[in-house]
């Protein structure tokens, strides 16, 4: 079993930066691959990034590419999503997962433990 607590989330203006951090506790993240979801009012949950186990790899969804940056730190536990030039359309409740394989997947269905969110909201 593992445990997921995002914090970070917050009010921006668009243009502007957050750092959203994901705390994993039950088991070492170096176990896991992590995701980060996203889910906007009236809309599905959807892929924004994710890393490998151990890091080593990353890939990202085209509407972030070159604004989020997702990184893990193996002493802590803790996996970071970077969001800089927000958006307005960047505004949802972000989530954190993790999924019992060494690779990463856009998959929502493919991952077995959330946190409980955190919510970004970017002001125009």
């Amino acid at each position: 079993q593992v445990q997921l607590v995002e914090s970070g989330g917050g009010l921006v203006q668009a243009g502007g930066s957050l750092r959203l951090s994901c705390a994993a506790s039950g088991r070492t993240f170096s176990s896991y691959a992590m995701g980060w979801f996203r889910q906007a009012p009236g809309k599905e949950r959807e892929f924004v990034a994710g890393i490998t186990r151990g890091g080593l790899n990353s890939d990202y969804a085209d509407f972030v590419k070159g604004r989020f940056t997702i990184s893990g730190d193996n002493a802590k536990n803790t996996v970071y999503l970077q969001m800089n030039s927000l958006k307005p359309d960047d505004a949802a409740v972000y989530y954190c997962a993790a999924r019992l394989n060494a690779f990463l997947s856009k998959s929502r269905d493919e991952y077995h433990y959330w946190g409980q969110g955190t919510q970004v909201t970017v002001s125009s």
